[in-house]
């Protein structure tokens, strides 16, 4: 049997050569220095929790291999995102430079940013074919520059037992909390984006069209005067919500309440509820439901394809793989997340989770510097006023 000499064996022994400086592979060295030599060998930069490391190093890697051989995919993972402010830094250097960024694929939070930038690839169902099954409004955000492959929303959970009728709508979810005194809470927005979430909904209803639009896209912060009346609709809630006006530190301690019974109603991430739920910290009398008239905010998390990489097709491949149902199904199950693609294409058994929500409608909220300045002019405006 012939001795095979494995992809790992040929990238080192090229290094050897490179080291070297042998003319005769000159080119080749230049080409594998980058991110991996084979144009099927990708380098992907991974930024978030340990949930989303492992639904990459894995379960859709691995899948993604199997399916698709002489294909290798290695994850540069940063926990928490910490090395993202570097990383898109690298990226806006080698934009600038023309070289290659060293990652043919990046999910994070600062995919939105590098897609804002320029800095990624366009993508279409030309060349992601499965985007054909997705909303194609989740590609505004990104300019048509990432693909969507989850998403997740702030929803109003329940407990079933002492609340028969949900609120529908925004009105009627206020009137529910002045008819319910104590019964409601939401965590102050700084500490979460579920509270953010609320804040932010109430604060829209008083906003022109134009204005909201700036506020989700851009900043000028000589239009936030208009959130005036949204703030004094927020105090006028202090003496109804939890605690005549105690807001809880950060999203999981509005669930802690929930889970103890001290409130009967909240705005929570579609995401934290279904993990909750699906770990037994929630009780399975704890339901979840959307309002309309506005709905509360949402988005996705998107995939780039930084642009000036050598390995467009396979990293665009990649991307595309995220998109199929089976690994839909498993990003559902490992991060309780809103697929992307119909819920007809998954098992019942997984779109039966999301039973009286629709999972299109992801709200987007505002741009980081907008919200930053909402979450301070609250912390001013409505707590102990």
């Amino acid at each position: 049997m012939p001795h095979r000499i494995s992809a790992r064996s040929t990238r080192t022994a090229l290094a050897v050569l490179c080291a070297g400086g042998l003319a005769l592979v000159a080119s080749a060295c230049s080409s594998a220095s980058a991110s991996g030599g084979s144009d099927r060998h990708l380098t992907a930069y991974v930024g978030g929790d340990t949930n989303i490391q492992t639904l990459w190093q894995d379960i859709v890697v691995p899948a993604f291999e199997k399916a698709n051989p002489g294909y290798e995919v290695k994850v540069v993972y940063s926990a928490h995102g910490v090395a993202d402010a570097a990383t898109l830094a690298k990226l806006q250097a080698a934009a600038k430079t023309k070289r290659d960024a060293g990652y043919d694929v990046i999910e994070s939070s600062i995919t939105p940013d590098a897609a804002a930038a320029g800095l990624l690839t366009t993508v279409s169902p030309a060349n992601v074919p499965q985007l054909a099954k997705v909303d194609q409004s989740l590609l505004g955000p990104v300019n048509n520059a990432a693909v969507p492959y989850r998403g997740s929303s702030v929803v109003l959970a329940y407990d079933s037992t002492k609340v028969k009728t949900p609120p529908k709508t925004y009105d009627d979810l206020v009137a529910w909390i002045k008819g319910h005194p104590g019964e409601f809470a939401y965590n102050s927005p700084s500490t979460g984006g579920s509270g953010g979430s609320f804040v932010e909904t109430t604060l829209d209803r008083h906003l022109a069209p134009a204005t909201l639009k700036t506020f989700q896209t851009g900043y000028d912060a000589s239009l936030e005067s208009q959130w005036d009346s949204g703030f004094k609709e927020l105090r006028g809630l202090n003496p109804y919500v939890y605690g005549k006006g105690v807001y809880p530190n950060g999203n999981q301690a509005v669930l802690d309440l929930l889970a103890k019974r001290q409130i009967s109603l909240a705005p929570v991430w579609s995401d934290m509820y279904l993990s909750a739920v699906q770990n037994h910290t929630l009780g399975s009398t704890v339901k979840f439901t959307q309002i309309s008239s506005p709905t509360f905010t949402g988005g996705a998390s998107y995939i780039g394809v930084p642009k000036g990489g050598g390995k467009q097709k396979a990293a665009l491949k990649l991307a595309d793989f995220f998109l199929e149902a089976a690994q839909q199904d498993a990003i559902v199950k490992n991060l309780a997340a809103y697929p992307v693609i119909p819920l007809t294409e998954l098992p019942k058994s997984t779109a039966a989770r999301f039973t009286g929500v629709d999972v299109t409608k992801l709200r987007p909220g505002y741009s980081g510097k907008t919200a930053n300045d909402m979450n301070n002019l609250w912390q001013q405006k409505v707590p102990g006023q």
